[in-house]
């Protein structure tokens, strides 16, 4: 990783340690770890990118994971943080601004998002279910047949998984985490309703 990039990422770190007192970023039970639990978990990301994709959603983004350290990490992508509660969206601007990393940051629910906007990539990290979140893209997904759904998950990936069936048909490549045993990451592509 070059050595911009780590800096980004350790003023990331350091504004979260500052913030999280005021703000409930993240789970005060994971702050001692947060480089490894959240910084890590979001960079394995980067590597599995499909290349030539230019536009990432983070949905319901909340700290900013993983969608603000794939911007850090991918300047080339046009990254998209859509996040509902102000006080985060606040946090989100003051790392993009420190980190001079531009973002676009979206202060509303998933719902009220502009589908104007075509992305190329979607991504989630502990937001909702595999079926709540494939809801959520349903119009992307038929505006952008090429759309790439990238979702870590954890120990009920299989059993997601299998609520989808009936409902979507798609290729999804399981990759495992290489932060979290349990944990895998589903790489959604030829998405169609049924």
């Amino acid at each position: 990783m070059p050595e911009t990039t780590n800096q980004k990422l350790k003023i990331y770190l350091g504004l979260l340690e500052k913030w999280q007192p005021k703000i409930n970023l993240i789970s005060n039970n994971t702050l001692a770890n947060a480089w490894e639990r959240h910084f890590e978990d979001s960079m394995q990301l980067a590597a599995i990118l499909p290349e030539g994709k230019k536009v990432l959603f983070d949905l319901g983004c909340g700290a900013g994971f993983p969608g603000l350290v794939l911007a850090i990490m991918k300047p080339e992508l046009e990254v998209h943080l859509v996040e509902s509660d102000g006080k985060k969206c606040s946090f989100l601007k003051t790392v993009s601004r420190e980190t001079e990393t531009p973002v676009q940051i979206h202060n509303c629910r998933i719902e009220d998002v502009s589908r104007e906007t075509k992305p190329d990539i979607i991504t989630a990290r502990a937001l909702a279910s595999l079926r709540q979140l494939f809801d959520y893209c349903a119009d992307w997904i038929v505006g952008n047949p090429d759309i790439t759904l990238i979702f870590p998950k954890g120990e009920n990936a299989d059993q997601e998984l299998a609520e989808l069936k009936g409902k979507w048909r798609f290729d999804c490549r399981t990759l495992q985490s290489k932060t979290e045993e349990k944990a895998k990451i589903l790489v959604f592509s030829d998405i169609c309703r049924l």
